[in-house]
């Protein structure tokens, strides 16, 4: 084929067989081409006669002569939009294996709704609980093996890494390794009409100077080969029927020895008798650690402890809260990469995960198989990449607008089934319809790994992110403006779920101007409190300590320290809008903090008593208000020294402490015009809840890199947490 051939003119590696073969055709003698030819090595035709040996002899002589032929193609990688191949050992990482396989087993729907998101991308991929063992002990137990696992978990590169260790003599030090990816296999077999593994095993070794036929059947006989079979899923589907076969004859003919292969879990439909199905594990938080620091090794130009110092920021960045989405995707090796590059040039998380989502679903959709060489079966009706995506965005927001991860596989190709007839514009009967969804389900499972079998009839998107994605693209992609307007519409409709604040922050990071989506926010936010008198009396008082505080540059800021205050109990999310905070208002925490020790059940306690005393007195030091100041001196006045007599100060604490705690709340309400007892009812409790966590969700969407115009970005900013009567006031203005 070409390659070999532009790769023999470019002085580039190629198998031995090419090689003489290319060699021979010119009628050039191949020693003087090739660099330190190897002198034991024979010339094409020539037999050469092994002696009578003992079985382990011949193993060590065989491996001998195909070291060169597996650390060419097994020891490097060549890793996606890396430039410069690098070596297994560089960058592998042990991978572990689960024993049950998650999508055989039966489940109802409603055991998995109800899957926090977190737990959502974990599920069937080998939760806590569920037992994994190291990949290496898998085939040590088993001597039929096929690994099952999604696109991009590392299948290939473990089978690559077992052909390496087993040549070492680290691993199956008795046998002889043979890597053969399959694809090559169907297709040299579909060229030469014979099926016949045998006969492929017997042309591997002949390159490697191997030409007597009764070697590969002895080692054979003995049980002495390690047969890897990579890419079950990657035979065309008009060859797939005749590589099994083969594999299953030849596995039975030789079954003393030990055999691994490798499939994508959705097409483990291929049966192969005999052999055990497990499946490669996500990657553990350790895994992820490991992975990481080989990769910035490898990859960074300086040196091996800059590289491990970038791992170390990398994990670091990773394990931040707001970077959830990216662990929850970089459990398998294909994305960790990913992952590693795109830091790698940032050392930062992108703020905009579309493009990060755009690159993984460009992976799944073909870019993974182009990479690699390898051709799909184009199943159903050559849909283009844009009608793909389109078709997924649709099934994507259908699904996620009823508030399902998981579906049962007669409504997938229902879904697929309405595309199908769209696009076609023509009549189909029903049953013919039925079959081409099907058969369009199988292939996007299969082919892409997007759309994945949870348990037996039950499917959701492979990553929650994904289907995150792909509803806020279907969102954005309306295809006009009135259709834009009536998607933001129904969006908005959603902006106290929290289910959907991805999409949410998604959505505006996609569109070409999100002026109009913060803008229909702010006005769906201040509706949710604009009937409530109560609220909007609340809403004013905060204003007006905003007021009180000039030095603060952003009095919205101010407002939603106050909106945060006056709710019990204090959590620290309550106080995530208010980032800054100037001297009156940390004052205003501490007093309000003071109130509630002293109030609190065991305030009898001379502890707590003590501790009020204290903290009474540390206060004092940062009031600069001179009658606030001599009103609090006087209250600390009236308590006695506990340091002189413990006795005397928990008698006054017992009779005096109600009064006296009642004249500190009185004299904060009149100097600070803080602590008023709010007395919201539960109703009213939920709806400042969800006001201040849609509030929260605005700030997120403008801070998240979106386009805004910046008068519409200041006016927002100013107007967060108003009352209805000032917003109005300043419409009017």
């Amino acid at each position: 084929t070409r390659q070999p051939i532009w790769r023999f003119f470019s002085g580039r590696p190629v198998e031995r067989h090419i090689f003489l073969e290319v060699c021979s055709v010119l009628e050039l003698n191949w020693r003087e081409i090739a660099a330190n030819p190897p002198a034991e090595f024979s010339e094409p035709g020539e037999r050469t006669q092994i002696p009578v040996l003992d079985i382990d002899a011949l193993v060590q002589q065989v491996r001998s002569q195909l070291s060169d032929k597996i650390e060419d193609q097994c020891g490097i990688l060549q890793l996606l939009d890396i430039s410069r191949p690098v070596s297994i050992d560089d960058i592998y990482i042990d991978v572990n294996i689960l024993e049950e396989i998650k999508s055989l087993q039966w489940l109802e729907i409603a055991d998995l709704q109800n899957l926090a998101p977190e737990e959502f991308d974990r599920f069937g991929l080998g939760e806590v609980d569920q037992k994994q063992i190291p990949g290496m002990h898998a085939v040590e137990t088993y001597s039929k093996l096929r690994v099952l696992g999604k696109p991009g978990v590392g299948k290939t590169t473990f089978l690559q890494h077992l052909a390496i260790e087993c040549q070492r003599g680290a691993f199956a030090a008795n046998q002889v390794p043979i890597f053969i990816t399959l694809k090559n296999f169907a297709e040299e077999s579909r060229v030469s009409g014979e099926f016949s593994l045998l006969n492929y095993i017997r042309s591997c070794f002949l390159t490697s100077g191997i030409s007597e036929e009764s070697v590969i059947e002895t080692l054979l006989g003995a049980g002495r080969v390690l047969l890897l079979l990579d890419g079950m899923d990657e035979v065309l589907n008009q060859q797939s029927n005749a590589v099994l076969k083969e594999i299953r004859s030849f596995s039975d003919k030789y079954h003393k020895n030990r055999f691994v292969a490798t499939c994508r879990t959705a097409a483990q439909k291929l049966r192969l008798r005999g052999f055990t199905d497990v499946e490669i594990a996500p990657f553990t938080q350790q895994q992820i650690r490991a992975f990481a620091q080989k990769w910035f090794v490898a990859f960074t130009k300086t040196n091996t402890q800059a590289g491990v110092a970038q791992s170390v920021q990398f994990i670091q960045k990773l394990d931040l809260p707001e970077n959830w989405q990216f662990r929850q995707l970089v459990v398998t090796p294909l994305f960790l990469h990913l992952a590693c590059w795109v830091f790698h040039g940032q050392e930062k998380f992108p703020t905009k995960r579309t493009e990060f989502y755009k690159q993984g679903l460009d992976l799944l959709l073909g870019k993974w198989d182009e990479a690699r060489g390898i051709e799909r079966d184009d199943v159903y009706r050559g849909f283009l990449l844009p009608q793909k995506l389109k078709l997924f965005s649709q099934i994507a927001a259908a699904t996620f607008e009823q508030g399902q991860y998981f579906f049962e596989q007669r409504v997938i190709e229902q879904y697929i089934g309405e595309y199908i007839q769209n696009l076609t514009n023509m009549p189909m009967d029903p049953e013919e319809l039925q079959l081409e969804s099907e058969a369009a389900l199988k292939a996007i499972e299969a082919q892409h790994g997007l759309l994945a079998e949870r348990a037996r009839g039950v499917f959701s998107f492979s990553y929650l992110a994904f289907q995150e994605y792909l509803t806020a693209r279907k969102i954005v992609a309306s295809h006009n403006l009135q259709a834009l307007e009536q998607a933001l519409a129904g969006l908005i409709s959603h902006i106290s779920d929290p289910h959907w604040r991805e999409i949410f922050l998604l959505t505006a990071a996609m569109l070409r101007s999100a002026d109009g989506l913060v803008q229909l926010m702010k006005q769906h936010i201040d509706a949710l409190v604009a009937q409530d008198p109560y609220l909007q009396e609340f809403l004013t008082w905060a204003s007006q300590k905003s007021k009180d505080t000039p030095s603060q540059p952003k009095v919205a800021t101010v407002r939603a320290f106050y909106v945060a205050l006056a709710r019990t109990p204090h959590m620290a999310s309550h106080f995530t809008l208010a980032s800054t905070l100037d001297q009156g208002m940390f004052l205003d925490a501490t007093l309000d903090n003071l109130l509630l020790e002293c109030a609190i059940d065991q305030s009898q306690d001379f502890a707590h008593a003590h501790a009020c005393g204290d903290a009474l007195s540390n206060i004092l030091g940062i009031v600069l208000d001179a009658g606030l100041y001599k009103s609090l001196q006087q209250l600390r006045e009236q308590l006695p020294n506990p340091n002189q007599n413990q006795e005397k100060f928990q008698i006054w604490w017992v009779a005096h402490s109600s009064a006296w705690v009642e004249q500190l709340k009185t004299t904060i309400i009149n100097y600070r015009n803080i602590n008023h007892q709010w007395q919201f009812s539960a109703e009213q409790q939920q709806v400042l809840q969800r006001y201040y966590d849609a509030n929260q969700l605005l700030l997120d969407c403008l801070n998240s890199n979106c386009e805004v115009t910046a008068a519409i970005r200041q006016e927002i900013e100013a107007t967060l947490l108003l009352p209805t009567k000032e917003l109005e006031d300043r419409e009017w203005q």
